[in-house]
């Protein structure tokens, strides 16, 4: 039993349809004959709006020969892994990577043309806002809040961090400030009327990440263009470079060149650039850890760490919590034009019983949802006001005249105090000698190192 050309049809656009590849096929004439559902999707058209038309009916091109399925029929040209860039019906810009073959007839005659097409649209505006979006710096030293002890202390070791062009490593938890520190480093230095960019590793897909630190040379692959990276943008001023731990092995080994060398090459290049950049870089996790866990390179962590900086979490520095709420109180005043005065001696208790696994950004955060829910005319925050999450995650005091246990630490915080004071001991046991005391810890003398200044532990040799 033979099938008709329309069962033949009727098979041919099911079986494209499934296909999660855009497929628009042409005919002799240059009609659309085909045009499947993910093409539709990737061009935010229907099949209505392009079967039976011509390609210069629907689309526009910058010139007409840049159509890859005007250029397979009219030339019989082949396309392999080619980025186009055009405008759909409603003018809105499209960029995909074609294979467009012609299609020939058993005489070798070109009948009609096929593409297939994958959607970059995304990743190439990713790609522009990125390279185009160079960050404003609007913190300084003066901007960040804080009186605790340890706190004060790493302010001014950032301070001191001005006046040289050394590698910075800002280790921290999330939400404990880390970019405003970076910022501050930089308005605080001599580049500070240089460019500042920042960029977070991890918020941008492993294939495109390499090309936007260090730029691209024009043919290194199909559809490159000549494009500056973020180091080459940053020459004379500094980058932060924003969980560094995420970077893969290869990369984080051609950043520890550019670091050694300070000089970049794009890629597909084989000419190195000259560059003069300070280069900052945060990480959210313990980095004697992310070096055992395979995420970060020691040679790289004994580069960007010249000077290391760790920022306590707030649960660390719980004296600051009066003034970094007065701080987000006047802040939100501002921008909601209220007139709120404070919060509550209760919803300070609630938050002094608090751990803050989110640091400062959280009580940013619950300030800013507390007061949402405010009357005009109300005055102070209170507990009722304070998101309901919030409210069920901290312990709940008995009545005053009730023994009070005391409320429940995080494994972490409690780890942490064990930690440091058995640390405290065992050092001064070996009278502060690092070398000893670390071979009866049995771990590296770095490891040790690196817990002290974690713990800002005092009065000990190296």
């Amino acid at each position: 039993m033979f099938l008709d050309n329309e069962d033949y049809h009727s098979i041919l656009y099911s079986l494209t349809d499934v296909i999660d590849i855009g497929i628009h096929i042409i005919d002799q004439n240059g009609r659309t004959i085909i045009y499947n559902k993910k093409m539709s999707e990737i061009e935010g058209m229907s099949s209505q709006d392009v079967l039976m038309k011509k390609i210069p009916e629907v689309f526009k091109f910058h010139k007409e020969t840049e159509s890859t399925l005007i250029r397979a029929l009219h030339y019989g040209q082949e396309t392999k892994n080619s980025k186009q860039t055009y405008f759909n019906n409603r003018g809105q810009e499209i960029t995909t990577i074609n294979n467009t073959i012609p299609i020939f007839n058993q005489n070798k005659k070109v009948i009609g043309a096929i593409e297939a097409a994958k959607d970059i649209s995304n990743l190439e505006r990713l790609i522009k806002d990125t390279l185009l979006n160079k960050s404003e710096t609007k913190y300084t030293f003066e901007s960040i809040i804080g009186e605790s002890e340890n706190f004060l202390a790493v302010i001014e070791q950032s301070k001191r961090s001005t006046r040289t062009a050394s590698s910075i490593l800002i280790v921290g938890e999330t939400g404990t400030g880390k970019e405003l520190f970076a910022q501050s480093i930089h308005n605080g230095s001599n580049r500070s009327s240089m460019p500042f960019i920042s960029q977070n590793c991890a918020a941008l897909p492993e294939s495109l990440i390499e090309s936007i630190l260090f730029g691209t040379k024009k043919g290194a692959f199909t559809g490159s263009i000549e494009r500056p990276g973020l180091f080459e943008q940053a020459h004379g001023g500094t980058i932060l470079l924003d969980e560094i731990n995420s970077l893969n092995p290869q990369l984080q080994a051609k950043l520890l060149r550019t670091i050694q060398e300070r000089t970049i090459r794009r890629v597909g290049d084989t000419k190195d650039i000259d560059i003069d950049v300070r280069i900052i870089a945060t990480i959210n996790e313990d980095p004697i850890e992310a070096i055992a866990n395979g995420h970060l390179r020691k040679d790289l962590y004994y580069r960007l760490s010249v000077v290391t900086l760790f920022i306590p979490p707030l649960r660390e520095r719980k004296q600051d919590i009066h003034l970094l709420a007065h701080s987000f109180i006047k802040k939100f005043n501002d921008l909601f034009d209220l007139t709120i005065e404070d919060l509550s001696e209760e919803g300070y208790s609630l938050f002094y019983d608090y751990e803050w696994p989110g640091n400062v950004r959280e009580l940013e955060h619950i300030i800013e949802g507390a007061m949402n829910l405010l009357e005009s005319t109300d005055k102070i925050i209170q507990i009722s006001h304070l998101p309901t999450l919030y409210k069920k995650k901290v312990p709940v005091k008995t009545n005053q005249h009730e023994e009070v246990s005391e409320p429940l630490r995080s494994l972490e915080d409690y780890l942490s105090t064990t930690e440091k004071l058995y640390l405290e001991n065992v050092l001064k046991q070996y009278h502060f000698n690092v070398s000893q005391a670390a071979k009866a810890l049995q771990i590296s003398r770095q490891s040790l190192q690196y817990r002290l200044r974690k713990y800002q532990i005092k009065s000990f040799t190296v």
